[in-house]
């Protein structure tokens, strides 16, 4: 997916910080980490033959001392003029564990892109014991109608929610982020779907709410199953 605003931002601050390095071998990356609040952590690795860390994990353990809560994006990029490059193995598993949600910017052909932790790190061990407070994104225009109450619930596809605790990003905002609870997630196939299934009026066509189904999630084929996921607000 095409970065937003706010994940150009923080590649270009990784890239910013990378210029900067210069020619110290023992700090070759820097990373930039934006969480849920809109704050940005910097950091840079640290080179060392007993295997020193990362620069994305250097910036997990920044924003962690922070306070920074669940983390929204992250960004990496070499020195040299290397410029965005993609995490390794080891930062992969880190960021899944810690921050399942999490996107990550990698280069590509087309220019930058945002990649979910779970597509860079398919059928993955997961560390039981991680205990990671789950980001739940929305579109910014949703946030008035969460708050008061009249949004309850929202359709994905292709990904994996169950009940529980979350944080609820709305993406590009600004505001804060909103505690939340997912209270139920129901799973239909795309033909199964009705207004009271959706949580819609009875008056509003359901295929047109699958037509913004598929803006949203333009690889979603036409036998797809979606979940209804429906939470509530702390």
């Amino acid at each position: 997916m095409e970065p937003l605003p706010s994940e150009l931002r923080v590649i270009e601050e990784a890239e910013a910080l990378a210029r900067t390095l210069g020619d110290d071998p023992n700090h070759t990356v820097a990373a930039v980490a934006l969480d849920a609040w809109g704050r940005l952590h910097h950091a840079v690795n640290v080179f060392h033959f007993t295997g020193g860390p990362c620069a994305e994990l250097v910036a997990l353990g920044a924003a962690a001392t922070a306070g920074a809560g669940p983390l929204v994006a992250i960004a990496a990029a070499g020195d040299r003029g290397r410029g965005l490059i993609p995490p390794c193995g080891r930062c992969r598993q880190v960021m899944l564990d810690h921050h399942p949600d999490f996107l990550v910017a990698v280069p590509t052909e087309d220019g930058p892109r945002m990649r979910p932790i779970t597509k860079l790190l398919p059928d993955a061990y997961v560390f039981p014991d991680a205990d990671a407070v789950r980001l739940f994104r929305l579109n910014k225009r949703y946030r008035h109608s969460v708050e008061n109450g009249t949004k309850t619930s929202s359709v994905r596809w292709d990904e994996s929610w169950s009940t529980g605790r979350v944080v609820i990003y709305f993406e590009d905002d600004g505001g804060a982020p909103l505690p939340a609870e997912i209270t139920g997630v129901h799973r239909y196939r795309l033909d199964e779907l009705t207004p009271d299934r959706l949580r819609i009026r009875a008056d509003t066509s359901v295929d047109e709410y699958i037509a913004g189904l598929r803006r949203h999630y333009p690889a979603m084929p036409e036998a797809a199953w979606v979940d209804v996921v429906d939470f509530s607000i702390d």
